[in-house]
């Protein structure tokens, strides 16, 4: 894949994300994904393959009535493509550290993507 079709893959996967559009976030992801999450530099969630991925994005669906990320920056590194994100996202529900439903939390991350056989293989995101 070259870089513009590596680009347009990643922003169909923020576009879908965005949309909470599930479906057509798997359709970008290889059968074997391999998706991390890191929160103050320390692993928080990790999936692997197709099928646990879904269960946590229909997961993380149901805790926003709105989310959305936005690309700042792209770049490349060795073989793969970290992206500057700002994220912001409000809360459908409560959560355990006391953040309530209709709260707002905006962050600042990025995203680490890996392509193999023409599909994301690996994301990464950080927080």
């Amino acid at each position: 894949m070259n870089n513009e079709e590596t680009k347009e893959m990643i922003e169909n996967y923020v576009e879908a994300y965005n949309s909470f559009d599930v479906e057509g976030i798997v359709k970008l992801l290889h059968k074997d994904i391999l998706f991390r999450n890191f929160s103050n530099d320390e692993l928080n969630t990790e999936t692997r393959g197709t099928e646990e991925f879904r269960e946590l994005a229909e997961q993380s669906a149901k805790i926003f009535s709105s989310r959305r990320q936005t690309i700042i920056d792209y770049r490349a590194i060795d073989d793969k493509v970290e992206v500057q994100i700002d994220y912001e996202g409000k809360l459908a529900v409560d959560l355990p550290n006391g953040l309530k439903i209709g709260d707002t939390l905006q962050l600042k991350g990025k995203s680490v993507f890996g392509i193999k056989e023409g599909k994301l293989s690996l994301i990464e995101d950080y927080s």
